[in-house]
């Protein structure tokens, strides 16, 4: 039982992934269709990022109502239906309508499900679980490049994504008894022991918390803004056929992918903390090679180790949650640390946008790296002050 019910999780994250790399990837064909500027894109992206935050931070209160399992399923519903409106909208003001419930159906199910992983499984699985959402993510970007070369338009690459988030919701529909029956740690009954869920100033109180909600809202900027904007810096700058550029921009996720699949495997031997260093070294390294003048195969080497650094960041943070926290303040922070996350998100590829509409598109990797000195700087000042509470 405890197996599958670890199967239908995986599912579960792969789901999340599917849809995240679709926009970036096909936005260079869908914004001369819809006649607005490119960074148009940056709009979609915040209106998205706005339900995410709003659903995050309910997390708490929507899960400890609910259970997981449930809040699973209703989000990748919602999800399969945001997905499929994109495939049928004629216009830009369509596609904001249809991001709505598109960002509200990702913010509660991460939160819920990242925290459960945190208090049930060791390290390794949360990493082998984020693997699977980089999995997603990584063919959201060869589906939607199939659908472009083989002839039919953007639209059938979010169809096909829609039908599969159908079919996974199925699942997850009659998964739902797996969740009331499935193994509990102790770390989780400990989790239930608190009176209710804290409230916002609460949490902005407890040592640490700032600095794991800045953190979160840097990684997701620079995961992010990788993932919305790659596609389109490889075809203005060293000018290839969209199709090819949306083909490339998946080497991020397939960074991500495989960083996460060995992340697992080296928890066993590294703590937490280690594993962000790690990752923050690496993806510097890939900047490094897309700041240097060198040529396309040289920059799809760069976009594979910033994702294989991003790997380890994002998992690890959340597995420390309760260590850094306590279980019975981990779901409230990791709701918290989802909303900052999807600020990031809601904020900083925008911001990129309009500096590539109004400058240049080769401050791509310039952008990135001023955040990832600021996940450094955020990351460190949190293992201080959790450190000084133990």
């Amino acid at each position: 039982m405890i197996q599958l019910l670890l199967a239908i999780i995986y599912l579960a994250f792969i789901s999340l992934g599917l849809p995240d790399s679709l926009l970036g990837s096909a936005w260079p064909a869908m914004y001369p269709q819809f006649g607005v500027p490119i960074s148009y894109a940056g709009i979609i992206s915040m209106i998205i990022a706005l339900g995410t935050v709003v659903s995050s931070l309910q997390s708490d209160r929507v899960t400890r109502k609910f259970g997981t399992g449930k809040v699973t399923a209703m989000s990748v519903a919602m999800t399969a239906a945001a997905l499929f409106g994109f495939s049928v909208s004629h216009s830009f003001w369509a596609l904001c309508l249809w991001a709505i419930p598109y960002g509200l159906g990702a913010g509660s199910v991460d939160a819920s499900l990242n925290n459960y992983v945190a208090l049930n499984y060791a390290s390794r699985h949360m990493s082998w679980l984020h693997c699977m959402w980089g999995v997603g993510a990584s063919f959201g970007p060869y589906i939607m490049g199939y659908a472009l070369s083989g002839g039919y338009r953007w639209n059938m690459g979010y169809r096909i994504i829609a039908v599969v988030q159908m079919v996974l919701t199925i699942i997850l529909v009659i998964s739902l008894p797996l969740w009331k029956r499935g193994s509990k740690s102790l770390l989780e009954e400990e989790s239930k022991k608190s009176v209710g869920p804290l409230k916002y100033h609460e949490i902005f109180k407890i040592p640490g918390a700032k600095e794991v909600m800045l953190t979160f809202f840097c990684y997701c900027a620079i995961e992010q803004t990788t993932g919305l904007w790659a596609s389109s810096y490889l075809t203005l700058k060293y000018e290839i056929s969209k199709s090819t550029a949306a083909g490339f921009a998946s080497l991020f996720f397939i960074g991500i992918t495989i960083g996460r699949a060995f992340s697992g495997f080296l928890t066993i031997k590294m703590n937490d903390a280690k594993m962000v260093r790690l990752g923050e070294g690496t993806t510097l390294v890939g900047i490094l090679i897309l700041l240097l003048p060198f040529n396309q195969k040289a920059a799809m080497l760069g976009l594979i180790l910033i994702g294989l650094g991003c790997a380890p960041i994002y998992p690890c943070i959340i597995h420390a949650t309760p260590e850094h926290f306590g279980a019975d303040k981990s779901q409230a922070v990791i709701g918290v640390q989802m909303a900052s996350a999807y600020v990031g998100t809601c904020l900083m590829p925008p911001l990129f946008g309009v500096i590539a509409n109004r400058i240049s598109v080769g401050l791509f990797p310039f952008y990135l790296l001023l955040i990832l000195i600021l996940i450094f700087a955020m990351h460190e000042s949190l293992l201080i002050k959790t450190a000084n509470i133990k």
